[in-house]
C-alpha cells in the first residue's frame, strides 16, 4: 500500500488539528511557537536521519511511500517530525487544560531525571559501537542535562503526558515498525542497536521519540515565555 506512510502522518494529526479549535482549550494559540519548535527539532532529526540513512542504520521500504524523496529519505519522513511533534504537545496540553493539578512533586521529577541520566550514560557506555543506541541515549542524556537546569517544571508534567503519548506512539510506530503488515515501512540494522524490540518496535524509539517530543515542548515553552 504505498500511501500507507502519508496515511500514518495524517491520522497522527488529523484529530489533534481538529481539536486545536475548541473553544476553550483554543491550542490554535500555541501554533506560532510550535511551528519555529518544529522546524528547529526537524532539522536536527532529519540531520540525523539523513546520515543514519545513508549509512544503513536504517531504510525505507518503498511499497509504502508514494516516492517523493528528499535527501535520500521518503517526504513522508520529513512529515513524520511535524505531524508528530504536533499531536504528541497537543495531549500534552490536553492533559494540562484536562487535569491541571496532575504534576509529579519536584523530588520525584529530580529522582526519575538523575536515574534516566546514569541509565543512558551506562547505555552509551556499554553500547558505544552501536550507532543508534549510543546517538539516541547521547540525545537522551543532553535532552535531559538541559532540562535540569531548565526545564524541571516541564518535566513535573511531561513524565505523565509521555505515558499517555506512548498509547497512539506504540500504535503509529508499530506499525510502521512492521506490525500488522507484511514488511516494515522502516527497517532497522541490528547491529547498530541493542537488538530489543518492545514487540516490532527497537526499545531505542521510545528514548528517541522523547528526546524529540520534549525538545519541541522546552523550546515552545521558552519562545511563549519571550512572546
Amino acid at each position: 500500500m504505498k500511501a500507507l506512510y502519508l496515511l500514518l502522518n495524517i491520522g497522527s494529526f488529523s484529530i489533534p488539528f481538529l481539536y486545536s479549535f475548541h473553544p476553550k482549550m483554543d491550542f490554535k494559540k500555541h501554533w506560532k511557537a510550535l511551528l519555529t519548535s518544529t522546524t528547529l527539532v526537524a532539522i536536527i532529526f532529519i540531520i540525523w536521519d539523513y546520515i543514519f540513512t545513508l549509512n544503513g542504520v536504517w531504510g525505507f521500504n518503498s511499497d509504502y511511500f508514494l516516492g517523493p524523496k528528499f535527501f535520500n529519505m521518503p517526504f513522508e519522513e520529513v512529515l513524520f517530525f511535524f505531524c508528530i511533534p504536533y499531536s504528541s504537545i497537543f495531549i500534552h496540553h490536553a492533559l494540562l487544560y484536562f487535569l491541571p493539578s496532575c504534576q509529579l512533586k519536584r523530588g520525584l521529577t529530580k529522582g526519575i531525571t538523575l536515574s534516566l541520566i546514569v541509565m543512558a550514560i551506562m547505555l552509551m557506555i556499554i553500547y558505544y559501537s552501536r550507532a543508534y543506541s549510543f546517538v539516541a541515549y547521547m540525545f537522551l542524556t543532553l535532552t535531559l542535562g538541559i532540562a535540569w537546569f531548565k526545564g524541571l517544571p516541564l518535566l513535573d508534567r511531561f513524565y505523565i503526558s509521555f505515558l499517555i503519548i506512548l498509547v497512539p506512539f506504540f500504535i503509529v510506530n508499530g506499525i510502521l515498525t512492521g506490525s500488522f503488515i507484511l514488511e516494515p515501512v522502516v527497517w532497522y540494522n541490528n547491529q547498530e542497536n541493542m537488538n530489543i524490540r518492545l514487540f516490532t518496535i527497537p526499545v531505542e524509539d521510545i528514548t528517541y521519540a522523547f528526546s524529540m517530543i520534549f525538545m519541541n515542548l522546552m523550546i515552545m515553552n521558552k519562545l511563549e515565555n519571550k512572546l
